[in-house]
């Protein structure tokens, strides 16, 4: 048996090994730790919506040059429950379906809303995506059958241009017509808009951002897509040489490389501004279900350091190295609480480094997560 002397030494030690191991998990991130960027929810943002409003399911969500956010939802997504108010008789006190379209700053205050059916053009069946370009114009679409167009408005509402038509899809290598598109983004220097192109077709393609000429399009690899019927996803099959259904984002670095989500096939490829394959990397690659890399956002520091994925299967976000695809942390997880995610399916930041996300099938909501770390030097 042990001597009180060797017990009391004993517990000495462990007693300083405990308040060692404290300190180590209480201490500062190193200073390379401390550049990788960190989140935490904002949960009273935004403020409440006006007019007895509610959000349906958020079809997009991105951010402009002044740092407010703009919103796309679905205002035919909302149950009898959720619209009690519009209902005729009404059903309940709440709610009233917000307009598809919607403003916000960053303290969460709406600033304006519009959209839904005009004159002089087609509104889509079912909202996905909004992009705002420098110029002030905002782009729009829709992943409903026929919503095989996507739409530009001046910051107010006032109809400008239409790409493509609310009609049948005519495939993907058609350069008049597109196939469900899911996002847009805009090169302002070379004034082209690239489409995710998308739910219906399989491909990349770029338009003019003035005219609407079809200037491109390119497939999985950066070669030529084709409609053929693809097997479902296997992660233990060969990888697919065709993008899946849906084509689910496309993002632009400053670099002149070209991100897009090949959602299904869990993998995000990126290629120059003319096609041509560069490189791919593969997430959590034995996800089913509705895929792994739903959106993508390029980090606002000088190098564009980092990518942002957001996983709408796993409910996070993951921080990528933008030179290799490393993982290097993740933030949410599945649920409803503040900073959790129930199908989040997109997100924007804007040049503060904050991170503001959408959520669709029951999630109805959108969400602002604060930077907390020194992460855009």
């Amino acid at each position: 048996m042990a001597s009180p002397t060797h017990r009391a030494w004993s517990l000495h030690i462990l007693a300083t090994a405990a308040l060692t191991l404290t300190a180590l998990s209480l201490a500062p991130p190193s200073s390379r730790a401390a550049d990788i960027p960190r989140f935490e929810v904002d949960a009273s943002w935004p403020k409440p919506l006006p007019n007895n409003w509610i959000l349906g399911q958020v079809g997009g969500i991105t951010t402009d040059k002044d740092g407010h956010i703009w919103v796309i939802h679905r205002p035919r997504s909302l149950t009898d429950d959720e619209k009690g108010a519009a209902l005729n008789p009404p059903r309940s006190k709440c709610c009233v379906s917000a307009p598809p379209v919607l403003e916000f700053d960053a303290d969460g205050n709406l600033l304006r809303s519009w959209g839904g059916p005009g004159e002089g053009y087609e509104w889509v069946g079912r909202e996905h995506g909004i992009e705002v370009d420098e110029k002030g114009f905002v782009w729009v679409g829709g992943n409903l059958d026929n919503d095989n167009a996507i739409l530009k408005f001046t910051t107010d509402g006032k109809f400008v241009m239409q790409i493509g038509k609310i009609a049948p899809s005519k495939g993907s290598n058609d350069t008049t017509q597109l196939g469900k598109p899911a996002e847009t983004a805009i090169d302002k220097d070379a004034n082209e808009i690239y489409v995710a192109d998308g739910y219906g077709n399989r491909r990349v393609i770029v338009f003019d951002a003035t005219t609407g000429a079809y200037k491109r399009h390119w497939g999985a690899y950066g070669n030529k897509p084709n409609d053929d019927k693809q097997a479902a996803y296997d992660p233990n099959a060969p990888v697919a040489q065709q993008f899946g259904n849906p084509v689910h984002c496309v993002k632009l670095a400053n670099d002149g490389l070209v991100y897009v989500c090949d959602r299904i096939n869990n993998r995000v490829q990126v290629f120059k501004k003319d096609g041509s394959f560069v490189k791919e990397w593969f997430y959590e690659k034995a996800t089913l279900g509705n895929g792994a890399v739903w959106d993508l956002a390029v980090w606002p520091d000088p190098k564009q350091t980092w990518l942002l994925t957001a996983d709408g299967e796993n409910n996070e976000i993951r921080v990528i190295n933008r030179d290799d695809g490393k993982v290097v942390g993740t933030f949410g997880r599945n649920g409803r609480q503040a900073g959790q995610f129930h199908w989040i399916h997109a997100m924007a930041v804007d040049a503060k480094g904050n991170v503001y996300t959408a959520e669709v099938d029951t999630g109805k909501r959108i969400q602002k997560f604060r930077l907390v770390s020194d992460a855009l030097k």
